[in-house]
């Protein structure tokens, strides 16, 4: 009986070690589908957009180019919070890998701020990466509240462009600086989050309010 007991605890022991094991991976690591829902349920938190402030002048000129692409789309009142199914989830990495190999990349030229955003372009910079996969899933029915366009600085101190995908439980970040499809929650010690495009409508912009657990965690580093 002891010998029973004995084996039981180790068993425990090993599956609760591989258990904190394994969600710490998931935490580091870029998201698969099904590590998606649980990792939540540990404070894995959304964007929360704080004032109004103005677009980049980039994006200004770019809606008077792409004028469709700047238009609200897919509204559906009944259906407002997106659901992250695994054909969406497969749709979002399919966009998302493509893009990131069919254009080819270059530099922002005098740091990006008289540099046209383009779709499509066979050469471009973090700006052509992130108006290219929103337009594609715009395409694909996405409604346009839950494609974001989003300004970043990286650790370097340079302004950068990545697109959030608003769902249900998570907020997701397609960077052509990363190859994984990764939860907002794990840019924000790489990232200073600036300004998003607004979810009612996409010409309109805010500033971005950083969870306050995030900004506790930041400020022991």
């Amino acid at each position: 009986m002891r010998q029973t007991f004995k084996g039981l605890v180790l068993v425990t022991t090993a599956v609760t070690m591989t258990a904190v094991v394994f969600w710490a991976s998931v935490s580091e690591a870029a998201f698969s589908f099904s590590g998606l829902s649980r990792p939540l349920k540990f404070g894995l938190e959304q964007i929360r957009l704080h004032t109004p402030v103005l677009p980049p002048v980039g994006h200004t000129l770019f809606c008077l180019r792409y004028p469709l692409d700047c238009e609200v789309h897919g509204i559906d009142f009944r259906h407002r919070n997106i659901a992250l199914t695994q054909e969406r989830w497969n749709e979002l990495n399919v966009v998302n890998r493509a893009v990131n190999r069919n254009i080819v990349p270059q530099a922002a030229i005098d740091g990006g701020a008289t540099e046209e955003w383009l779709i499509s372009p066979a050469v471009g910079d973090c700006k052509d990466y992130a108006v290219t996969k929103r337009h594609e899933l715009l395409v694909r029915g996405w409604p346009s509240r839950a494609l974001l366009l989003s300004e970043v600085v990286v650790p370097s101190g340079e302004h950068h462009l990545v697109l959030v995908v608003r769902t249900k439980d998570v907020d997701l970040v397609l960077d052509n600086l990363n190859a994984n499809i990764r939860s907002v929650a794990m840019t924000y010690r790489q990232y200073q989050w600036l300004r998003i495009e607004s979810p009612q409508n996409p010409k309109f912009w805010a500033t971005i309010s950083a969870p306050g657990a995030i900004r506790t965690a930041m400020a022991s580093d």
